[in-house]
């Protein structure tokens, strides 16, 4: 048999390295050693040959849908390792993925929704209008994360993994998980904010502060929103109407209902919302962490955040 190309061995033991379960070390190795073969330049690729490498997949090796969104997820997983190493820039997999191998559905969980769900670009022109950091963090960690309020108020800065861009939140009544994800644009504003919040030499673990150097409160938080949601144009304070209001709780609907438009399973977005687990079934439903981190990569929406 023919030996692996070294960049895939190495790919491998990073996996190792990252505790993942052999399962998932195996379906890795054929998955990329697949992709390979077809697209050895694969530093060079980009969406087109991805796109190429996809019609191929479907056309010449007639594979399932759900085995080319295996395929892809794994592939993706090795990108993200070659970004990490700085051997490539960008991930030409996650347009492709999402446009050609997301799962429409002809109804979904947020049909006949009552709240507000502004688009990823109005989203982006929103953020990007932030003038304070702080508070832009706040929003991007809602829309990204789609934590409760009372969640991001207990987050410390030594709760954020950066290795792979995870939260350990706070254990509380209503949360099943207590693991959640962001994306890039997040961590980078993160980081910002966390140089600008250190330079106080404040003496407190919180990742978010108030004016006086302490734990923000519930009602910092909520400002922190609305006032540029007013600002903005998305809320408006003196409205009965929910699709007029843009507050924290809206941002966890505004995540979901984006996840869910992206093909995301349900069950993986129960995961991320941490929703109770009622249903007998899902107390002993295990999910893969590795591949929810995928998932969760490849559905949530960038959107171009300066």
């Amino acid at each position: 048999m023919k030996e692996d190309p070294p960049i895939l061995q190495e790919f491998i033991d990073d996996c190792k390295m990252r505790n993942m379960s052999p399962r998932t070390l195996r379906a890795y190795r054929s998955d990329v050693r697949r992709f390979l073969k077809v697209v050895p330049d694969y530093e060079e690729a980009g969406e087109k040959e991805i796109r190429k490498y996809l019609r191929k997949m479907k056309d010449k090796m007639n594979l399932a849908h759900k085995t080319l969104e295996n395929n892809f997820a794994s592939v993706s997983s090795f990108y993200e390792y070659l970004i990490y190493e700085g051997i490539v820039d960008k991930n030409p997999i996650l347009p492709v993925r999402k446009r050609y191998l997301r799962s429409y559905k002809k109804e979904s969980p947020d049909n006949g929704s009552k709240r507000q769900v502004p688009k990823p670009k109005e989203m982006s022109g929103f953020i990007n209008y932030i003038p304070k950091l702080r508070d832009k963090a706040i929003v991007l960690v809602f829309l990204k994360t789609g934590v409760r309020r009372n969640e991001l108020i207990d987050i410390d800065i030594d709760d954020i993994n950066w290795e792979d861009y995870s939260i350990q939140l706070k254990d509380k009544p209503k949360r099943s998980n207590t693991i959640v994800y962001f994306d890039r644009e997040t961590a980078r504003v993160l980081r910002e904010w966390i140089e600008a919040r250190n330079k106080r030499n404040l003496d407190t673990k919180a990742l978010f502060i108030g004016e006086q150097g302490g734990r923000l409160k519930r009602h910092g938080v909520y400002q922190a929103v609305v006032r540029w949601a007013e600002k903005y144009g998305l809320h408006d304070p003196n409205s009965d109407d929910s699709k007029e209001k843009l507050t924290p709780h809206t941002l966890r609907h505004v995540f979901t209902t984006y996840l869910i438009r992206n093909g995301m399973k349900r069950e993986y977005i129960k995961e991320l919302r941490g929703d109770t687990r009622g249903e007998a079934m899902d107390i002993y439903h295990q999910i893969d962490r590795d591949e929810l981190r995928k998932e969760y990569q490849a559905c949530m929406p960038e959107l171009g955040i300066v």
